[in-house]
């Protein structure tokens, strides 16, 4: 398959739009355009030699979807993030080395080019787009930075009866969160089915990775959840359970780990309270499980200390409590982490504190606070303590 520059591609969508329009009369002209601001100020503190860092970042989101004409339509989107006076920090690019990272570059690209066929029950889309299975521990968008993870790919959902869908994708290009630089060549596989029931969802999968890069290194991971709500005596209970196997070739080695989340929780007068606990398995303190597509800041803790499971292996185990209050959403969370593999010198790999407030403010507008308190552990571990904070203000039209 003959990879496709997706500015090129985007160029060629506008011209097929502009061409269906002409020949399909007036009715196809009026697609659906919509443009979303997101302006956002964050703070890092970490107890090492770096500075703390300061960012004030604008992301704009453009996107138009034609009509749909004999179940097909088409979507362009921009996305642009740019430093708006305050840029104090490590882009992760390279930018301000001497600061803590921020990982907001300035870019500009294509976000989404695709084509889409709808039809009573299969849906496919080719071209660059936005993969988000489950519930993106996986794979995701990673939507929370500034540039959201895209993928240039296929992607086939089948329903052949009703709750059931059968999923597959197959990933040509990883375009991460750091601008196109450091987009990823790949050869990825996706496998999801999803089996909807009257007490949750049940889902099978098999992610077959592949960095395209002549290496020996497949990652492969197999795994089954159940997770969904009831009702006991007036009050609302939650409940997820998951577990997956994974296989790693890695610096001409071998490694095997296994993945387990258990989560319960329970609402009362509207205050969800939750238990959590999730384990990233190590292969003998030489490995850890690993998720390389998924939106990983929504996962162990939002100071982001555990982007890539150090080789002893993570053991998340936490609690959180989240409610409503003056017309916005709050949370709450603490996490306590701890290594999968212990070792003489790393066990305790720290604890953290979250907690956010958002609302919206209009039909159009919103705004949040959040913020993150992690404390490091045991000093072999290589962290630090690290103090983050996020003020934002969204616009969408």
């Amino acid at each position: 398959m003959k990879y496709i520059n997706p500015v090129k591609f985007a160029c060629a969508l506008m011209a097929i739009s502009i061409a269906i329009s002409q020949t399909a009369g007036a009715a196809a002209m009026v697609g659906k355009a919509n443009i979303d601001f997101r302006l956002r100020y964050e703070n890092v503190e970490q107890d090492n030699a770096l500075k703390d860092a300061d960012a004030l970042t604008l992301r704009t989101r453009l996107n138009y979807q034609t009509v749909e004409i004999k179940s097909f339509s088409a979507v362009i989107e921009i996305e642009d993030s740019r430093a708006v006076g305050i840029d104090d920090y490590n882009d992760s690019n390279g930018k301000n080395p001497d600061y803590s990272v921020i990982a907001d570059p300035e870019t500009t690209e294509v976000d989404q080019a695709l084509i889409q066929y709808k039809g009573k029950s299969l849906t496919a889309k080719v071209g660059r787009q936005v993969i988000a299975l489950d519930n993106h521990r996986f794979v995701g968008h990673v939507g929370w930075r500034q540039d959201r993870q895209t993928f240039d790919a296929v992607t086939l959902a089948y329903a052949p009866m009703q709750d059931l869908t059968l999923n597959y994708g197959y990933i040509k290009q990883r375009n991460r969160i750091f601008a196109d630089d450091k987009d990823i060549d790949a050869k990825d596989h996706l496998f999801n089915a999803v089996y909807k029931t009257a007490s949750g969802k049940l889902s099978g999968y098999g992610y077959l990775l592949e960095v395209d890069n002549n290496s020996d290194n497949s990652l492969d991971t197999y795994g089954i959840s159940y997770g969904g709500t009831s009702n006991i005596s007036g009050n609302k209970v939650l409940y997820h359970a998951e577990v997956a196997t994974q296989s790693a070739e890695a610096q001409s080695s071998d490694f095997d780990a296994t993945y387990i989340f258990l989560e319960a929780g329970m609402e009362i007068s509207k205050v969800t309270a939750k238990l959590g606990y999730e384990s990233l398995g190590s292969d003998d303190g030489y490995y850890g499980f690993a998720t390389p597509l998924a939106t990983l800041h929504k996962f162990n803790g939002w100071s982001d200390q555990f982007l890539s499971t150090p080789a002893e292996g993570l053991v998340d185990t936490y609690t959180s409590f989240s409610g409503k209050a003056f017309g916005g959403a709050w949370v709450v969370a603490y996490h306590d982490f701890s290594a999968d593999e212990s070792s003489a010198d790393v066990e305790d790999l720290g604890d953290e504190i979250n907690a956010s407030y958002s609302k919206s403010l209009s039909k159009h507008f919103s705004a949040g606070i959040k913020i993150a308190a992690y404390s490091a552990g045991d000093p072999a571990a290589g962290k630090v303590d690290t103090d983050k904070v996020w003020l934002w203000l969204g616009a969408k039209f």
